[in-house]
């Protein structure tokens, strides 16, 4: 290679080298010495140190001449360029101290960075033996954690794990430790191992039966108790429950499944002689809650091994002794409640029983004859049920005082309309008003709607959780409802009547009544409503026809009291029957009969309605004991005065019942006219003609109009003169003449 030929500076290079860092720029204010660093690092990257300092040298001496040349010729230039000279000569001195320092800083650098990558690619080496070694140690760490784990389980009771263990200890796949001796001794030990395991399952097996026995129990009420709660299922807490973790069922349950041929130290016979042992013969019925446990346990336990351990258990078996115990155990609660007449006692067995079916829900037993069984006393509960309720009920009737409820407080509203079977809209009109009041109806009808939402109650409380016959409970509700309606309240209610001759009491048996008829219906709606949402059907009372009944009685026997009353007026009335002249004013005794009519009548705290049935009943009272006046065999003869007489009473009595507002019910005195009408106006000839008699005289009865005319027939042969006489005997003869339009008929 020829050799490398080194850059000449001539004089207009370094010119324009020192031009660049304006050493020579005399436009320049400043010296500008950073631009030495490129200058210096290009002369030192291409080691031209000394060829540039002497052309550098040159040039101060070139210079230098320059400089003395000026100088000759001016001497105060020759002075600022010796000035500039200097500065230009310690510019270089410093130029050449800092390109020194820059290589000394630069070879040092290089140093420690060969150190520092002479270091790293030692630690990688090193790191690379270290992952090495790990590897190799977490691997035999395996296979002794393995071993030891081994150990671990059998005394934890996780025998099939720890079978499985050994078994993935060989089969595990070649590696770099499989020929060592190492490897070879573990696998010598193996099977001491599998014999350990064995008779730790045999032991722990036989410690399971015994604690099963003495946790079923205890896991039967975890189970109940998460029935109740709902919030948990018997899956979840199997997981979590420490008394199941404790009887370690799955490990070794599944070794005597699986490995029967080693492990089979439980046979069905065994399962069957521990089921005896549950149930006691007699059962006490307050250790039912304590039995429903143990069996729910038992068996619960018994899901748990046909789910987890395949063949180890027959399920058929498994049924065949659930349906012998739960034929077992109602045969013995039957016996239990045979001398039982406290119907909470047959509650408690029936909660207890759907308690354990619930908790039983999600097995595969089947409940069906349980639901069978829970009806069949649940019919015995209801009788039970009606005769504690009819005793209430019939109470309640006697001890009533027959006086409105009187409240006193607005919380006594709510109470009571939260009680009573009414409907909205009165509830919203007795809202409104402001205590102290009096409601329409007396403690009778709160005291039993109160009764009949506790029967119902009870009833239902009964009837919740039973998933079968929905129509024969509301069968069975209807007829319980009847009955004691209808024999404990509207019956009760009518003997209490008979025995009331207060007009004011029998008026409140009578809003009672009503209220009870609407309560019927208000009742449907809501049991219909309730059941309807438990698709159920419709609920349908017949009491409503009783409580008619006796409300009609108990109208019929205002009425009665009534007349008993209008007795004592008439025994005063003194009627003359054969009086000389006419009256021009009614009867005395009628003023009082009249003022103390209405005043009763009108005091009673009953409908309008009942009040002009009231009016009407005594009216044709009135009307009849007129009537038998004229026509009755009382009186034997009278005269037409006395028949006038007897029609200005009935005169002021209409004018009465104009006054009251009740003239419609003057109608009760169209037979007693009609029938006097025609004597007195000389009209038997009409009424003997048929078609006269069915459109004129139709209210008119022949055999009392007969009698009428028999009375005045009479009256007139006791008279002297003839023309009395003789109108005497018009009378009989008219009188046979109207016997004769319908001969045979007696009066």
């Amino acid at each position: 290679m020829p050799p490398r030929r080194r850059p000449q500076f001539t004089q207009e290079n370094i010119d324009q080298q020192l031009q660049q860092i304006h050493l020579l720029d005399p436009s320049s204010s400043s010296e500008n010495l950073e631009q030495l660093g490129p200058v210096i690092k290009q002369i030192h990257s291409n080691r031209q140190q000394d060829v540039f300092l002497r052309t550098v040298q040159g040039l101060i001496q070139s210079k230098d001449a320059e400089i003395e040349k000026i100088c000759g010729d001016n001497y105060q230039d020759f002075i600022s360029s010796v000035s500039t000279l200097f500065t230009v000569k310690s510019y270089t001195d410093k130029m050449k101290e800092n390109i020194q320092s820059l290589d000394t800083s630069v070879s040092q650098l290089g140093r420690g960075l060969v150190e520092k990558k002479r270091a790293l690619l030692q630690s990688k080496k090193t790191a690379a033996n270290l992952d090495e070694a790990i590897d190799t140690l977490q691997a035999c760490l395996r296979v002794l954690d393995v071993v030891n784990r081994v150990g671990e389980m059998i005394k934890e009771g996780k025998y099939w794990g720890a079978l499985r263990s050994l078994e993935d200890i060989q089969s595990m796949p070649p590696t770099s430790l499989s020929q060592t001796p190492f490897f070879q001794h573990l696998l010598s030990s193996l099977p001491s191992l599998r014999a350990q395991i064995k008779d730790a399952v045999t032991a722990s097996m036989k410690q399971w039966l015994l604690e099963i026995r003495n946790v079923s129990t205890e896991v039967g009420r975890l189970a109940t108790e998460a029935m109740e709660t709902r919030t948990r299922r018997w899956r979840s807490r199997r997981e979590k429950d420490q008394l199941l973790r404790m009887s370690r069922v799955g490990s070794a349950v599944e070794m005597i499944t699986y490995e029967k041929t080693e492990f089979n130290v439980l046979d069905n016979d065994t399962i069957r002689a521990q089921s005896d042992l549950i149930l006691p013969n007699p059962l006490p019925l307050t250790f039912l809650p304590q039995l429903t446990q143990e069996i729910s346990g038992f068996f619960i336990v018994e899901t748990h091994v046909l789910e987890t351990t395949g063949t180890f258990r027959s399920a058929r078996d498994v049924e065949e002794l659930w349906d012998s115990l739960v034929v077992g155990l109602a045969d013995s609660i039957t016996n239990s409640l045979q001398a039982e007449t406290d119907p909470e006692e047959y509650l408690r067995v029936k909660e207890c029983l759907i308690g354990f079916i619930m908790t039983l829900e999600t097995s595969p037993y089947s409940t069906d004859s349980l639901q069978s069984f829970i009806i069949l006393i649940f019919e015995k509960y209801v009788k039970l049920l009606e005769a504690q309720f009819s005793r209430r009920f019939e109470s309640i009737v006697v001890q009533d005082d027959h006086l409105p409820m009187q409240i006193d407080a607005m919380n006594e509203t709510d109470t009571v309309l939260g009680v009573v079977f009414v409907g909205d809209s009165e509830k919203s009109q007795i809202r409104q008003l402001t205590p102290p009041y009096t409601l329409p109806w007396s403690q009778t009808f709160y005291l039993c709607c109160q009764d009949i939402r506790g029967f119902i109650q009870k009833f239902y409380a009964f009837v919740e959780g039973v998933s079968q016959h929905h129509r024969n409970i509301d069968e069975l509700l209807s007829k319980s409802l009847d009955s004691l309606l209808i024999e404990h309240i509207s019956e009760p209610i009518g003997k209490r009547l008979a025995g009331t001759s207060t007009l004011s009491q029998i008026a409140q048996i009578v809003t009672n009544l009503e209220y009870f008829q609407a309560a019927c219906s208000e009742l449907e709606r809501s049991l219909t409503n309730l059941r309807s949402a438990q698709r159920g059907g419709a609920i349908r009372l017949t009491a409503r026809t009783s409580f008619e009944t006796t409300l009609s009685r108990s109208l019929g026997r205002i009425t009665g009291l009534i007349t008993s009353k209008l007795d004592q007026f008439f025994e005063l009335s003194e009627y003359e029957w054969t009086p000389s002249t006419r009256e021009n004013a009614p009867s005395m005794y009628l003023y009082e009969l009249v003022n103390w009519l209405t005043t009763v009548v009108d005091s009673l705290v009953i409908k309008e309605t009942y009040k002009d049935e009231a009016y009407k009943g005594a009216l044709e009272y009135i009307a009849g004991c007129l009537m038998n006046f004229l026509t009755g065999r009382d009186i034997p003869m009278m005269n037409e005065n006395a028949i006038s007489n007897i029609l200005i009473d009935v005169d002021f009595l209409e004018e009465e019942l104009k006054r009251i507002g009740r003239s419609h019910l003057s109608s009760v005195f169209v037979e007693l006219r009609m029938t006097t009408s025609i004597p007195l106006s000389d009209t038997v000839h009409e009424y003997l003609v048929p078609a006269m008699r069915h459109s004129s005289y139709s209210a008119v009865k022949h055999k009392r109009l007969q009698a009428l005319l028999e009375k005045l027939a009479r009256f007139g042969t006791t008279q002297r003169d003839a023309v009395a006489r003789e109108l005497a005997e018009k009378r009989r003869k008219e009188a046979d003449a109207v016997g004769r339009v319908f001969p045979g008929e007696g009066r």
